[in-house]
């Protein structure tokens, strides 16, 4: 994710469930108790647990180094065993044709297929050697928020396993609407909100007004992906260029299309953001931060708490102007004043 340095991609979650009373050694003890073991010898295809921030190799969390403030930070590592599916394949038709030769057979059943296949592929997984990934982790305790960092739906869903298994505590997708207290005629308000937001965006020059907090900028840059329907019936539209205003694009909301992805430059105060925004998950994919200038770069602690302080600036914005775009499309004079203006806009 970069909580140290880099660019920052992350799952951003609720963290829901009754929290301990005596958090921090429920805490000290949960962690290792659930912290990386290495794969044995033999066929298990994956292991998974938590390592240290700082030393993927550091699993007894010397001197809590996951705590920091009010926030946990700390990685999962999963290694996994694969076999090559042309490989396996290859293996199997060499297996079978030994078999039918040893045993005198012009076919195979079923069943002797299913063996084979299993005892090959066993015998490829233990000796296939484990591929390991790490995933960082900003756990807010008072906030109940929690990011990770990677969109990848698979290792979510093992994270979220782990995560419960570990804390007794489940993670829920953050979305900044309640989708049962949303009009039927909003099915998927992170399209709608992120087209509104291009159309925002150029109304004023790339600043927009947020009441209560003052203007904020907001550009869209090099990428806008635009997509209509769900699933195997969805068409989709990706326009790339200097800033994006592409008459492709324009007309691809001409004829109904949503933006869901969009590369954005944001600014909230004196700080400039650039990143790229999934409209469907509200998530944040490669997102560059400001560089800050009055933190030392030996001060492993201060660094990360002005990036995750930084990163709550641009989630925080990005809420914001959700929240101005909601008010605005929930308002009886959303058909005759904003629709009215993005058609003049789009030239309809």
């Amino acid at each position: 994710m970069g909580l140290s340095k880099g660019t920052l991609t992350f799952t951003r979650y609720r963290v829901t469930g009754e929290m301990p009373a005596a958090l921090a050694e429920f805490m000290d003890s949960q962690i290792k108790l659930f912290a990386f073991r290495e794969l044995s010898a033999g066929t298990d295809e994956k292991a998974l647990g938590w390592t240290s921030l700082d030393n993927v190799l550091d699993t007894d969390f010397e001197y809590a180094n996951y705590s920091l403030g009010d926030y946990y930070v700390f990685s999962l590592r999963i290694d996994r065993r694969a076999v090559p599916p042309a490989l396996l394949k290859l293996r199997v038709l060499k297996a079978e044709k030994e078999f039918r030769e040893e045993k005198g057979l012009k076919k195979l059943y079923k069943g002797q297929r299913e063996d084979i296949r299993e005892t090959v592929k066993l015998g490829l997984l233990s000796r296939a050697q484990p591929v390991p990934s790490f995933q960082e982790i900003c756990w807010s305790v008072s906030g109940k928020w929690l990011l990770f960092g990677t969109l990848t739906e698979k290792v979510n869903d093992d994270f979220k396993e782990l995560f419960k298994r570990s804390f007794n505590l489940s993670l829920l997708p953050f979305l900044p609407w309640d989708a049962d207290s949303l009009p039927n005629g909003l099915p998927l308000p992170g399209r709608e909100f992120l087209t509104w937001l291009w159309f925002k965006s150029e109304e004023r020059g790339g600043s927009i007004m947020i009441p209560g907090t003052g203007d904020s900028e907001v550009i869209f840059l090099q990428k806008i992906v635009l997509e209509s329907g769900e699933g195997e019936y969805s068409e989709t539209v990706a326009c790339r260029g200097l800033h994006a205003d592409l008459e492709e694009g324009k007309s691809a909301l001409r004829k109904g299309k949503k933006v869901t992805e969009a590369r954005i430059q944001l600014g909230a105060g004196d700080d400039r953001f650039e990143f790229t925004f999934k409209a469907d998950t509200f998530s944040f994919q490669s997102l560059r931060l400001p560089v800050p200038t009055d933190v030392d770069e030996e001060d492993r602690d201060g660094k990360i708490l002005e990036r995750i302080y930084l990163t709550e600036v641009a989630m925080k914005t990005m809420e914001q102007l959700f929240a101005l775009f909601l008010e605005k499309r929930l308002s009886p004079q959303w058909e005759s004043g904003e629709v009215s203006l993005m058609k003049k806009w789009l030239g309809v």
